[in-house]
């Protein structure tokens, strides 16, 4: 790996870094809801767009584009150890066959069932979709690009983020009190992020009644207001907002007495 690129990629994650730490003094000075919630969007998103970023100068280099593991495996390692979510960077091929971080080498298993990875053959960029890890078996956030050559989709480069550990950076981050959390919704309404690790990529109904769900759905046609509602008996207010690059719904929730 190159003395330039290993470079580029700190340069890449100051930029992150040093994103994160000025959400999070403003997160432990201030907590209104509304701060509170601009510092948990902003730093997801800064996350996700940080780690594709990467991956996209990443499938530039001429390791990439060999379609080679033992080329790119250097440049994949290195963009790993250096997420603070420990995720596993992966190298797919088109048929579906891929290489992790993880084991370091081919794994059993196939990506040519996904359905981001037709997206992702037809040249789009994936950022979002929730899977279950076929390598890990946690519950994970795909972020992934493709590597052209002449044309042509030669691999792919991609990230999954475990959830859990993305949930634990922002829980340190924002120090909420204990009647005050965090979640953010896919269009679905399953749970991707939330204080708690145990909610997470459950539906709202398996978390509240059945009719919780359909509540949540009737909100989330707009991109950001105020929502209260009723959970195990108590009264919640929360505060949310749309992620036009996720299109996940973060929520700020306070239980009130």
């Amino acid at each position: 790996m190159s003395k330039t690129f290993s470079l580029l990629i700190a340069a890449v994650f100051l930029i992150f870094s040093s994103a994160f730490s000025a959400e999070k003094k403003n997160a432990v000075i201030k907590l209104d809801p509304q701060i509170a919630l601009g510092s948990f969007k902003g730093t997801v998103e800064e996350h996700f767009s940080g780690i594709l970023r990467t991956a996209k100068i990443i499938a530039l280099t001429g390791e990439a584009k060999t379609g080679i593991w033992e080329s790119v495996k250097p440049l994949l390692d290195e963009f790993s150890k250096e997420l603070p979510t420990d995720a596993a960077a992966w190298y797919a091929m088109p048929d579906g066959s891929y290489y992790t971080t993880v084991s370091g080498t081919l794994t059993d298993q196939n990506l040519k069932d996904r359905p981001y990875f037709a997206r992702l053959l037809a040249g789009q960029d994936v950022l979002g979709d929730l899977v279950i890890s076929k390598t890990t078996h946690h519950r994970s956030v795909i972020v992934a690009t493709p590597v052209t050559f002449n044309g042509k989709v030669v691999a792919v480069i991609g990230v999954s983020v475990r959830v859990r550990l993305l949930s634990d950076m922002v829980n340190a981050q924002l120090t909420l009190p204990d009647n005050t959390y965090f979640y953010a919704l896919d269009p679905e309404t399953k749970i991707v992020l939330h204080r708690f690790s145990d909610r997470m990529f459950k539906s709202v109904n398996n978390v509240g009644d059945e009719s919780l769900g359909n509540e949540f759905k009737t909100i989330m046609n707009k991109d950001h207001g105020v929502f209260n509602y009723r959970l195990h008996g108590k009264n919640m207010t929360s505060i949310y907002q749309k992620s036009a690059p996720l299109g996940w719904y973060f929520f700020i929730v306070q239980e009130k007495k």
